[in-house]
C-alpha cells in the first residue's frame, strides 16, 4: 500500500462536474493498493496518517497531528502509485491490486481512518476519472509504504 500524503489548506476532488468531496485543512491522501496489501496494511497505514505530526505548534515546528488541529482527511484512490518505469516509456502497472480487490481495501481504508480519527473523512470516487483540487500548504508532501515500514 503506498500513500501520498500532502498537507493542506484545503482540497476537494470533482467528477463530472460535481464536488463529491472536499474538506478545509487537512490532508489529502492518494492512496495506491498492490495485491499483498491486506488488514495489517490498512490498520498501520491508519495509524500513521492519523498521528502523523506534520501541522505547526506555536513555535512553527512541525509538531501537531491532523487530529491535534482538527483537520479533515480526503481519501483518493490512486493505482499509478504502483507504476513501474524502469524498462521504457510506457508505465506498467503489474503490482497494482486488481479493481474489485482495490476497490474493498479502499472501502475499508476508509472505514478504519473514520474508525481512528473524530474528523470528517471526505473520499474520490473509485474508478472514476477526477479532478483533484489542491493548496498544498508548506509544501509539505509525505511518501509512505507499508513495505518499507522502518
Amino acid at each position: 500500500m503506498r500513500l501520498l500524503i500532502q498537507r493542506v489548506q484545503r482540497a476537494s476532488v470533482e467528477v463530472e462536474g460535481r464536488t463529491v468531496g472536499a474538506i478545509g485543512q487537512g490532508l489529502l491522501l492518494l492512496v495506491g493498493f498492490e495485491a499483498a496489501d491486506g488488514p495489517a496494511d490498512l490498520q498501520w497505514a491508519a495509524h500513521k496518517v492519523v498521528g502523523l505530526r506534520i501541522f505547526s505548534d506555536a513555535e512553527g515546528k512541525m509538531n501537531r497531528s491532523v487530529e491535534d488541529v482538527g483537520g479533515g482527511l480526503l481519501v483518493v484512490s490512486q493505482f499509478t502509485l504502483h507504476a513501474h518505469t524502469k524498462k521504457g516509456f510506457r508505465p506498467s502497472f503489474v503490482r497494482a491490486a486488481p479493481p474489485e480487490q482495490a476497490r474493498r481495501l479502499y472501502r475499508r481504508f476508509i472505514e478504519t481512518l473514520q474508525e481512528k480519527t473524530r474528523q470528517p473523512v471526505a473520499e474520490g470516487v473509485f474508478g472514476a476519472h477526477m479532478l483533484v483540487s489542491l493548496i498544498n500548504d508548506g509544501p509539505v508532501t509525505i511518501w509512505i509504504d507499508t513495505r518499507n515500514k522502518e
